[in-house]
């Protein structure tokens, strides 16, 4: 294994847990805080065209996630795949899997992206029910959304490819550069200035599809020229080895994302039925929430690739510190956001929104549900626990007891049958979150997730590379 690929595994399978795990985590939090203050600019600027432009993206991202599942499945398991390989010293195998992975996400991201393009009205009317104020604004939001799921889809697996061999740090340069200039380009495309033309709500989509494209070739230069000990081409040999092993790792997580995406459109659906002011407000509710958890997903990826590449070395007991010293952080660096949040919720929703009503609803919402989201990020530890391990099921379980049976089932519940209106929806919403992190937690602390999936076989090599 060249110096390239053993520098990165050395760190993470001998690091002190914490500090790697800072050290990992910064480019990836880094890269979230910037997403969220692209979003936030992005709900700035649409609500400066108007109050209810801030509800558009909202309503196009859930079908955007149902037909990017296979996106997330792939590099699932692909990253416990490659990061694992990589902790045996076999970067040989490595190379192979991260083609066929490539091969896979370029076919996948041609058909499903024309797929969400062809049948957009027909959810848009019939399943998610968008309200009558905001139906055209999203069916063209959604038209070129569609054209960035197509190269997401190289950008997932580029940045998977790269993070499982421990690189987090280029991926996430690039797509940090590639947010900034979306910030910049934002409201020259929304409003219009000098050549830009006034491209209203579709403008802050069309700024996603410029970073898209920027991103796929920006990545491609990297893993070409950092990682010669990785090859990644396309290949025709998609064998049923890898076929069956992305079955056994990701096809949880593909359940997880189509059940988790039409969860979100149904209970998109629930909420619309209480009108634009509903749907405004849950839009709005929602950039706030990811102000207060910004450090999460970052530190969850992290944890992922040290979970398998400490599995791969077969540290088992040391994987399973790494998810409670990680959940113990996210709990309270999550805390710490949604405290501050709250304090400041009122001067927050202001400088977004106008309308009495609105900032009255957002303001109900963000009350209910904050002081549930540090259990949420035990949740999502959990999940890239599943990940880095490849023993996916039971986290898979508990996402969608959370959405299906807290955020849909108690939601509609609450809603209607108890008649607490949109308040019912926000309730079920943070019961969820609190019931399913605490399950979560059970299962990092005493499930049997620390047995590695790629076979004894590359144990015996690994064992004989090290000697």
């Amino acid at each position: 294994m060249r110096t390239s690929v053993r520098k990165y595994r050395d760190r993470i399978i001998r690091g002190p847990i914490v500090r790697t795990l800072l050290q990992l985590s910064l480019p990836l939090i880094i890269v979230q805080l910037i997403q969220i203050s692209y979003n936030v600019a992005d709900a700035f600027w649409l609500s400066m065209y108007s109050d209810t432009a801030v509800a558009v993206p909202r309503q196009a991202w859930p079908p955007f996630l149902f037909f990017s599942a296979i996106s997330m499945a792939l590099s699932s398991s692909n990253l416990a795949l490659i990061s694992q390989y990589i902790g045996a010293r076999d970067s040989r195998s490595a190379s192979e899997v991260a083609s066929k992975f490539f091969t896979v996400s370029v076919l996948a991201g041609l058909v499903f992206g024309t797929a969400y393009f062809a049948l957009r009205p027909l959810i848009f009317t019939h399943v998610v029910r968008v309200p009558v104020e905001l139906y055209e604004q999203v069916v063209a939001y959604a038209a070129i959304l569609s054209m960035v799921m197509a190269l997401s889809y190289l950008v997932t697996a580029y940045s998977t490819i790269l993070q499982g061999v421990g690189d987090t740090k280029r991926p996430a340069l690039v797509n940090a550069a590639c947010l900034l200039l979306n910030i910049v380009l934002d409201p020259l495309f929304i409003f219009g200035a000098g050549p830009f033309p006034r491209l209203g709500v579709v403008g802050a989509v069309v700024t996603d599809l410029i970073g898209n494209i920027l991103s796929v070739v920006t990545l491609a230069l990297i893993a070409e020229k950092t990682l010669p000990d990785l090859e990644i081409r396309l290949t025709r040999n998609i064998d049923f080895q890898w076929i069956v092993l992305n079955l056994k790792i990701g096809l949880p997580i593909l359940v997880l994302v189509l059940s988790n995406s039409t969860a979100k459109m149904l209970q998109l659906r629930l909420v619309n039925t209480f009108g634009v002011v509903a749907a405004t407000a849950y839009s709005l509710g929602f950039i706030a929430i990811d102000l207060s958890d910004a450090t999460l997903r970052g530190l969850s990826r992290a944890v992922a690739i040290m979970v398998g590449q400490n599995l791969g070395a077969r540290l088992c007991k040391r994987a399973r510190e790494i998810a409670l010293k990680a959940s113990a952080l996210v709990f309270t660096l999550t805390l710490v956001g949604a405290i501050t949040l709250y304090v400041f919720r009122d001067p927050f929703i202001s400088v977004f929104i106008q309308d009495p009503a609105i900032h009255a609803e957002t303001r109900r919402l963000l009350e209910i549900l904050l002081w549930s989201l540090p259990f949420f990020g035990i949740m999502l530890i959990a999940m890239f626990v599943g990940r880095g391990s490849g023993h996916t099921l039971p986290p898979t379980l508990i996402g969608i007891i959370r959405l299906w049976g807290f955020w849909v089932g108690l939601g509609y519940v609450l809603a209607y049958f108890m008649k607490y209106g949109s308040t019912g929806i926000w309730a079920a919403m943070a019961l969820g979150n609190v019931a399913t992190g605490l399950v979560a937690l059970m299962w990092l602390k005493y499930g049997d997730w620390t047995r590695p999936v790629i076979g004894k076989k590359i144990f015996s090599y690994a064992r004989s590379q090290s000697k």
